[in-house]
């Protein structure tokens, strides 16, 4: 399995192959986990998995999971650890930060939410070889990895409901912060004052700083979408935050994203190329995709004082499908 050859099982085993779904709890939900996320965080993002389970994503999600309980190691790990990863993992949220090097957006700290055994699941990690750190705020355990031996990852469990993982350092800064009684992100502090952006109810969200992480220094390449591709690269350019959300309702999955930017003449640009980029999709999907034309149709492209939004559905037939053809692309 992929996720247990590449990454120390411990970790694998506790992430239960989510960081595999990527993408970046609901905004009202979960001030627990929220209140470690570092107020200095370049982009921000939450998986709320328990609102999920009910929809035709969850096999998706939790493939990876499935997979673990008949590899031998990871099997025993999960045994050992009485972990059920279905029942027990509610969230995942991460904050990515500036690394050491200077690099934006390129260290994380994840944060699960669920129903931890602690005391099982530490002594299944130093059964393998994991080591515990001592800190005044508390303790975490190293687990080194083959893929990176010299880069040992860090993982620790705040009661029973929160486990955090990342790098030593951030995960230490995570303990100081809870001992602290959290960091200033729920305050409104950073990207914590957009916030309100976020429905309460959404199943996924993600809230990024362009102008610490540009979603677009280049020119667009080897892009093929000709113009309107290139003039929605070149507004993105200008656009300062970016939200992202969705949310399931039943099957069907209610998408929205935004970008924002404080010059009136930059969301015109960007109103403008996401509207083309959107007619060329139909265009170039009528005969391939048929089925995905009048969805694409109902999609809505808004601008107002502060951005452009582009929102739609996906109705459940379409995810579905998504998912099925995933299934098949995997056992070939």
């Amino acid at each position: 399995m992929r996720l247990v050859r590449n990454f120390p099982l411990p970790i694998a085993a506790v992430a239960l192959g989510l960081l595999l779904t990527s993408t970046p709890a609901r905004a009202g939900g979960s001030d627990e986990a929220l209140s470690l996320v570092p107020a200095d965080a370049v982009s921000v993002g939450v998986v709320h998995f328990d609102s999920l389970r009910a929809s035709a994503l969850a096999g998706k999600l939790f493939a990876e999971t499935d997979e673990m309980t008949v590899d031998g190691e990871a099997a025993r790990f999960l045994n050992e650890t009485g972990l059920r990863p279905k029942q027990d993992v509610d969230l995942l949220a991460f904050a990515a930060l500036a690394s050491p090097n200077g690099r934006p957006g390129s260290d994380a700290l994840v944060i699960f939410e669920g129903r931890f055994d602690a005391a099982r699941l530490e002594a299944a990690m130093i059964a393998r070889g994991g080591v515990r750190k001592e800190t005044p705020s508390g303790s975490y355990l190293l687990v080194g990895g083959r893929q990176s031996p010299g880069n040992p990852a860090a993982i620790a469990f705040v009661g029973r409901r929160i486990a955090v993982a990342g790098r030593p350092a951030l995960v230490g800064r995570a303990l100081e912060d809870h001992a602290a009684g959290g960091t200033g992100f729920l305050r409104g502090e950073g990207l914590g004052r957009q916030m309100h952006r976020v429905p309460a109810d959404a199943s996924a969200w993600a809230i990024v700083d362009a102008t610490r992480a540009p979603f677009a220094t280049r020119g667009s390449g080897n892009n093929h979408g000709g113009d309107a591709a290139d003039a929605l690269v070149g507004a993105m350019k200008s656009v300062t935050l970016f939200v992202f959300h969705a949310t399931a309702r039943g099957d069907a999955v209610e998408l929205s994203a935004t970008g924002l930017s404080p010059d009136e003449e930059t969301r015109a640009l960007l109103e403008d190329a996401l509207r083309g980029v959107v007619a060329m999709w139909r265009l170039a999907i009528h005969e391939k995709a048929p089925e995905m034309v009048p969805i694409l149709r109902r999609f809505d492209i808004e601008r107002d004082g502060e951005g452009v939004s582009i929102t739609g559905t996906l109705p459940g037939s379409f995810v579905r499908k998504l998912v099925e053809e995933g299934d098949r692309r995997a056992h070939r």
